[in-house]
């Protein structure tokens, strides 16, 4: 089946800089490939699914990405993160398909109960511990495994957990269409034209499933959303972190915002909002149209890095039900220490309160750049 989705000009980065590759060209054209052989977004792609939602070993780097709000029927409250990420070693030559594959993925949960956060990473090369299929999506490392068991309701399940302290068991299934941010299916990440990737989105997903915690099994619902993001070079040079979020409305609309922050302290032109109706339509607008301000500070205390304890967000009229928005973190401690991908950052369950301070929807806060010499990092 031949699917092309509605676009619109957005995107996003993932803080794993272990798997990004700075662009080195310079001109506007759009090569083909990059420097090392791998596959450059090209605009107009018409993507074909279930293949689509599957690995592309043409690309350098690519990643699944799910983050949710689940509750039980008491109440209570949890966070998760569940990211599979996939990078092609160097090629050989560049008619050669690349085999070798390495494999990392995140797994993260938070009870806002007791303000335990919970988190592991795990990195395999590709085969019996690891790996992704090429026809649709079955990703895995280890135990953890992300599948589409049911490619025409497009409905995922999802097994994760961390150590051996909690495990989830979660389906997700879509109740809106997949977007596909981008202009014309590509999605800029920076002046150079090689910073782009193929962006795919479910933005509201009903979840259902089982947590277990301990020696308790909770059974929980709730909602997620899941990014599958294919590339093959992230970043500029010029930029030394991003912001990003994920808003679910309470009224069935959806926000998506990143902002790219430079080393001057200016905010690269590149960051963008993007809305998302009740149909799957996507508006967006640049970075010099809407307002992101920190709000506070949190200190880790694992890593040294100080972060912005919550995020007020100025929206453009017309780009969703509220003009002004407060992301305010279920927890403080959300930080994932990057013991194995040697790269901290703060990725975590939020609430969404208007100026009124009522409570309107719930988010994820993704924060980057803010600890282990991340500009370093970058050269």
């Amino acid at each position: 089946m031949n699917i092309q989705h509605r676009t619109s000009n957005t995107c996003w980065l993932f803080p794993l800089l272990l798997f990004l590759v700075l662009p080195l060209a310079s001109s506007a054209a759009i090569p083909l490939t990059t420097s090392d052989g791998f596959a450059v977004p090209q605009p107009g792609r018409k993507f074909v699914f279930p293949r689509d939602h599957g690995s592309h070993p043409e690309f350098k780097i690519e990643w699944w990405y799910v983050t949710g709000h689940l509750f039980a029927k008491d109440g209570r409250r949890f966070g998760y993160q569940a990211t599979f990420f996939r990078r092609s070693a160097p090629r050989r030559a560049t008619n050669e398909p690349n085999t070798d594959q390495l494999y990392l993925a995140h797994m993260a949960l938070l009870d806002e109960r007791s303000g335990k956060f919970l988190h592991q990473e795990r990195i395999n090369r590709a085969g019996w511990d690891a790996g992704s299929a090429t026809n649709g999506l079955d990703v895995f490392n280890g135990p953890w495994r992300l599948t589409m068991p049911d490619p025409k309701s497009e409905t995922m399940t999802l097994a994760g957990g961390v150590r051996a302290e909690t495990a989830f068991s979660l389906t997700l299934k879509p109740t809106k269409p997949l977007v596909v941010f981008g202009i014309d299916a590509v999605s800029r990440k920076g002046a150079d034209p090689t910073a782009a990737s193929h962006y795919l989105t479910f933005t509201r997903l009903e979840t259902t499933g089982t947590l277990r915690l301990g020696a308790e099994t909770i059974a929980v619902t709730g909602l997620s959303w899941m990014d599958h993001e294919i590339s093959s070079s992230q970043l500029d040079g010029a930029q030394v972190g991003w912001d990003w979020t994920a808003v679910q409305f309470d009224d069935g609309t959806e926000l998506m915002i990143y902002v790219l922050r430079r080393k001057d302290g200016s905010i690269d032109r590149f960051s963008t909002l993007a809305h998302v109706d009740r149909e799957g339509r996507v508006k967006q607008v640049p970075a010099d149209q809407f307002g992101w301000k920190p709000a506070g500070q949190w200190k880790s205390p694992a890593t040294g890095g100080v972060y912005p304890a919550g995020i007020e967000i100025r929206v453009p009229e017309g780009y969703g039900p509220e003009r002004v928005l407060r992301l305010e973190p279920l927890a403080a401690a959300q930080e994932l220490t990057g013991d194995l991908g040697g790269i901290s950052y703060w990725e975590g369950a939020c609430r969404v309160r208007n100026t009124a301070g009522k409570v309107v929807g719930s988010a994820f806060l993704e924060l980057t750049g803010y600890s282990d010499g991340l500009a370093d990092r970058m050269r």
